[in-house]
């Protein structure tokens, strides 16, 4: 008699906004090539760098929700509000015109959002 072993994983709150988060920034960098070639781009850029803030306060509110209740580590709270923090440099910085600093700060916002949606 063969025993079935099935596992059933379960995809949760926190692993959704982490996974909006990313696409939200990768869609940033999309955006900001087509600034500098279409018409279009500015507006695009403007509305997804909102679009991206606010998934970064989703990313924040899933933690904290993921955290409280089961009693688990802060360790993902304090990762999303210090992606929050980055997020608000990010909008500043693009507000103020400074690309030298705007755009690595994006490739390294990009970079931690891929790596915290593997640890999930």
């Amino acid at each position: 008699m063969a025993i079935q072993a099935t596992t059933q994983r379960r995809i949760s709150f926190l692993q959704i906004a982490i996974t909006l988060q990313t696409l939200t920034i990768f869609l940033q960098a999309v955006s900001a090539g087509l600034l500098l070639t279409s018409s279009y781009g500015e507006t695009l850029h403007s509305v997804g760098a909102r679009v991206m803030y606010g998934a970064s306060m989703l990313y924040v509110l899933a933690a904290v929700l993921a955290w409280k209740p089961g009693g688990g580590s802060p360790r993902p709270v304090w990762h999303a509000a210090g992606f929050l923090v980055l997020a608000s440099v990010q909008v500043v910085l693009g507000i103020a015109h400074i690309p030298s600093v705007h755009l690595p700060l994006g490739v390294l916002m990009f970079g931690l959002s891929v790596l915290a949606l593997a640890r999930r």
